[in-house]
């Protein structure tokens, strides 16, 4: 464990009674079955960890190549020997977006957890947190319940935002801002996306692994894990109802947007309709030819516009007449 010190994020050995005490690379590498419940939290970038797994952790190749795999899916891998789990969560790392989901992959035996991440996780905090305050689980399944607990409370804060900002773009559309409207609404449409990416494959972990749970849960843990799956296909469903919303919020908008091209249309139609046989008159009477009415006449400047202003009248009279103005 030497080589994976640099590597190592925490390690404790729980004591079965929700608490725990601190343990280094030395007493890891000494550690037996009867020590306690040793949990290992790694750093997935680091080459020390990345070795230690593969040669000295004691896990076949297959656990370790998802262990240690770039980008990987929620998902679930009962063996004999263990569980190896993988689930995401928000990402609430300072400067970064809460859709991009941070994975945190998990092995555990009856006497080991192992768990390694690429990026911080703060459920994962929570877990050490209630550890080190003594209310923290007792078992490996406890373990994995009680990070699932922490994982959905996040998701379901982030679901919330997500429908908060679907009411702020309904409001946005009743006040005519039509631009904010729609670049929120992009933005909100892909955060879905992005989110329901990784919820998916979460929920049908979550189902898969209280329906064929092993010897690692009890049947208390077991019932935990089949709330904590109806709360993620709960959120699914809450961010399926506002992907809706914002397709009907997106109809809407472009319906305002093609009605007010219309209307605006509709107005240089009646402009050109109006100036239309005016410019025709103007254009015969503008002709450099003889014989053109009143050009010998002093009246004929003013014969020309009361004809201009009685077609102009008539169209607009006739434009009334067919509810058109």
């Amino acid at each position: 464990m030497k080589d994976a010190a640099q590597g190592l994020l925490h390690a404790v050995v729980l004591d079965g009674e929700g608490g725990c005490r601190p343990a280094d690379a030395s007493e890891i590498q000494k550690w037996t079955c009867d020590d306690g419940i040793l949990w290992t939290h790694l750093l997935l970038g680091d080459q020390g960890a990345r070795r230690w797994l593969r040669e000295s952790a004691g896990l076949d190749d297959v656990v370790t190549d998802t262990l240690l795999a770039p980008d990987v899916r929620p998902r679930v891998r009962l063996t004999d020997r263990g569980l190896l789990i993988v689930l995401r969560g928000v990402n609430l790392n300072p400067g970064e977006d809460p859709e991009d989901m941070v994975a945190v992959r998990v092995w555990i035996e009856s006497r080991r957890i192992i768990s390694i991440r690429r990026r911080r996780l703060l459920s994962v905090q929570d877990v050490l947190h209630s550890l080190e305050r003594g209310h923290g689980p007792t078992t490996p399944g406890a373990f994995i319940a009680e990070l699932v607990e922490y994982l959905a409370n996040r998701i379901g804060m982030f679901v919330d935002s997500i429908e908060e900002n679907i009411g702020d773009a309904e409001e946005l559309m009743e006040t005519a801002d039509t631009l904010r409207t729609s670049q929120q609404l992009s933005a909100l449409r892909r955060k879905i996306a992005s989110v329901r990416r990784f919820l998916s494959p979460q929920r049908d972990a979550l189902d898969r692994l209280y329906r064929q749970p092993g010897p690692l849960f009890t049947v208390e843990e077991i019932d935990y894990l089949r709330e904590e799956a109806d709360r993620i296909t709960r959120y699914i469903e809450d961010l399926d109802l506002a992907r809706e919303r914002a397709v009907v919020l997106r109809e809407e908008y472009l319906g305002l947007m093609a009605q007010e091209q219309n209307s605006r249309m509709y107005v240089l139609s009646v402009v050109a309709a109006v100036f239309l046989p005016l410019t025709f008159v103007t254009g015969m009477l503008g002709m450099n030819v003889g014989g053109l009415p009143g050009v010998n006449s002093a009246w004929g400047f003013a014969g020309s516009v009361v004809v201009m202003i009685g077609v102009t009248v008539s169209l607009i009279t006739y434009f009334r007449s067919k509810k058109w103005l």
